[in-house]
């Protein structure tokens, strides 16, 4: 049982860099050995043209509603 919970703890990201828990040689073993995943990347959404955003002036405040601009 103890071996089974070390050997999952044995890639751990947060105690591979410890020094003796992992020699180099054997992470970039198993680091060759995951499957690519390459075609779960998410495509990057493409940019909006600076035409087609409605755009605000800086200057500009905001919009109050009728009846809320009185002070």
């Amino acid at each position: 049982m103890k071996k089974q919970s070390l050997e999952k703890l044995r890639l751990d990201r947060r105690l591979a860099g410890r020094r003796g828990w992992i020699s180099k040689a054997d992470l970039d073993r198993e680091a060759e050995a995951l499957p690519d995943a390459s075609e779960k990347i998410a495509e990057k959404e493409a940019e909006p043209d600076p035409g087609e955003v409605d755009a605000v002036s800086p200057s500009a405040g905001p919009e109050i509603p009728a009846g809320l601009d009185s002070a």
